[in-house]
């Protein structure tokens, strides 16, 4: 493979851009912003740690995009701040951990969409008892049952997950 620049962003090597789409493809299964994915990748195959204005400049995205991206791959454990050449600057790397990344994933996206889940099946717990029909509230019931079994499963599969996913 060569180190030729793209067509498609001029600041990118084919390993870069092609890195890059990638973690586009993985960030966009899991519902993230592309720019996430663009950091992600870009810092993953970079061999020299990057601020923030280089993450700008190379992926062609606004400071804003950046800024959003940095702090979410930063809550998640996907990078490391290091030092630079410029000490004024902050520099990042990509966490390598498989483990760190998807412990941070679990963490920062999926637990709290769980306890939130939680908080919803306790509110439909109080409008199936207010249902006057014995017919309906009977259904509804059943229905909760198996949300609360699915929830359930869902917590018990994450330490599992991890597990299994890490180095």
């Amino acid at each position: 493979m060569s180190e030729a620049v793209t067509d498609s962003n001029p600041g990118l090597t084919e390993m870069e851009s092609r890195t890059i789409s990638y973690f586009c493809d993985g960030v966009k299964v899991l519902g993230l912003p592309r720019s996430v994915g663009e950091i992600y990748g870009l810092l993953f195959v970079s061999r020299e740690p990057l601020s923030m204005a280089d993450l700008v400049e190379k992926l062609g995205i606004s400071k804003g995009s950046a800024s959003q991206g940095l702090r979410l791959l930063r809550a998640l454990g996907a990078l490391n701040e290091v030092k630079g050449i410029d000490e004024r600057r902050t520099y990042f790397k990509a966490n390598m951990s498989l483990k760190r990344l998807v412990g941070g994933f679990i963490r920062g996206q999926i637990r709290p969409h769980l306890r939130s889940g939680e908080e919803k099946l306790d509110q439909l717990h109080m409008i199936v008892e207010e249902v006057e029909d014995e017919e309906s509230r009977k259904f509804y019931q059943e229905r909760l049952d198996k949300l609360e079994r699915w929830s359930k499963r869902g917590q018990m599969v994450l330490p599992l997950l991890q597990r299994f996913l890490g180095e």
